[in-house]
């Protein structure tokens, strides 16, 4: 029962993801084309940030309790009305209130997912299950780019938006018909409330590491992904489709590394390899304002993928074994709250860099942000 619950959940993933990632190049253009800023741009990203951030520790210990089903299944609800919303937004005041909608359905989706997988990952094998939940999740927003570039350059960017909610919808449907629901397995004594054990969180040195780190490694994720159509755009005047490749092949280097690397966890240091990766995705990020065509562009965004990929099931591996304290849920919610913070932090910091002293500075100054914080972090860790 437990592989075909995790092949349903993985392709209900992998479809909702793919839904997202076909956004990702289309919405900073819709958002310039009513008036948007920098600063703006950064404010979008921010308001689904904070959405998903605060409602992400609720709805992960309601989950603990309830169930995840039900969460999940409304979550990808909240995706299919996103993508039929967008198009008809009129000013970036209406994006902003539409970002916000969707924190919320996105607070129910990846959360959820991790603290099922995290319920049925044996123990030490953490690292290898959270790998294949992050091969469902990249691939999807790694495949989403080029299908978004494409719709738009042939049938206009509104059919992006629609294909968004086409496949949300698909996936909702296979949530309610297929996923059974799975109860979270129960402590020996009873958990604490929420407040509790977000105080608990942050007074513990190794929990406190974990959510930095977390917190950390997310900020690249406006440059990486806000910023750089602006900027292939400006430099080279790059199409949708080009730009779709490059973010894709940040992405899908991503997602094909997952399993190596899930594995390698298992049996490596996990916090030498979060440092290695750190560093990796620091230095690509500084980088990517001296990258003056597409192939260039391409190769940089692989590495980045390449670092990203040694982090993302590190840090999985290290909030599940977390999550057996917590709760998985709970625990789920906090560290996803932390990449949301990441995102808001990132997304407020880069669009108040670029508006004062440059798009290009922005990405060497999060570079330098990212790198510090995650090594304050593997300290954290280790200490522990």
């Amino acid at each position: 029962m437990n592989r075909q619950l995790l092949v349903i959940l993985l392709l209900a993933t992998f479809i909702a993801l793919l839904g997202i990632g076909i956004i990702v190049p289309i919405l900073p253009g819709l958002a310039t084309t009513l008036g948007a800023s920098s600063l703006m741009l950064g404010m979008i990203i921010a308001s689904f940030s904070i959405a998903r951030g605060l409602l992400q520790p609720v709805v992960g210990t309601l989950s603990d309790r309830w169930g995840r089903k039900v969460f999940l299944s409304c979550g990808l609800l909240i995706y299919c009305l996103i993508g039929l919303m967008l198009p008809q937004a009129q000013s970036v005041a209406n994006i902003i209130a539409i970002r916000i909608v969707h924190g919320v359905g996105s607070a129910m989706i990846v959360p959820i997912a991790m603290a099922y997988v995290s319920d049925m990952a044996p123990i030490g094998q953490e690292g290898r299950y959270m790998g294949m939940l992050n091969v469902a999740i990249f691939s999807g927003i790694g495949s989403g780019p080029l299908l978004g570039g494409f719709f738009t350059d042939h049938w206009g960017m509104p059919s992006a938006f629609y294909a968004m909610s086409g496949a949300s919808t698909l996936a909702f449907l296979l949530v309610i018909a297929k996923l059974p629901a799975l109860a979270s397995k129960s402590p020996p004594t009873p958990r604490p409330g929420l407040i509790p054990s977000l105080r608990l969180m942050i007074a513990t040195r190794r929990t406190r590491g974990i959510l930095v780190a977390r917190m950390a490694t997310m900020i690249v994720v406006v440059p990486a992904m806000a910023y750089t159509p602006l900027l292939l755009h400006q430099w080279f005047n790059a199409s949708a489709t080009e730009t779709g490749l490059v973010i894709a092949g940040r992405t899908l280097a991503n997602a094909i590394m997952q399993t190596p690397f899930g594995r390698m966890a298992e049996r490596r240091d996990k916090v030498t390899m979060l440092q290695v990766g750190c560093a990796i995705i620091s230095l690509a990020i500084c980088l990517v304002p001296m990258t003056m065509g597409f192939w260039a562009a391409l190769i940089l965004f692989v590495i980045l993928g390449v670092g990203e990929a040694i982090i993302w099931p590190v840090l999985g591996a290290l909030a599940a074994e977390e999550g057996r304290r917590y709760g998985q849920g709970t625990m789920m919610g906090a560290f996803n709250t932390a990449m949301s913070a990441g995102i808001f932090a990132g997304a407020v910091g880069a669009g108040a860099c670029s508006d004062l002293i440059g798009l290009g500075w922005s990405f060497g100054a999060v570079g330098v942000v990212v790198l510090t914080a995650s090594l304050w972090a593997s300290r954290l860790i280790r200490a522990a």
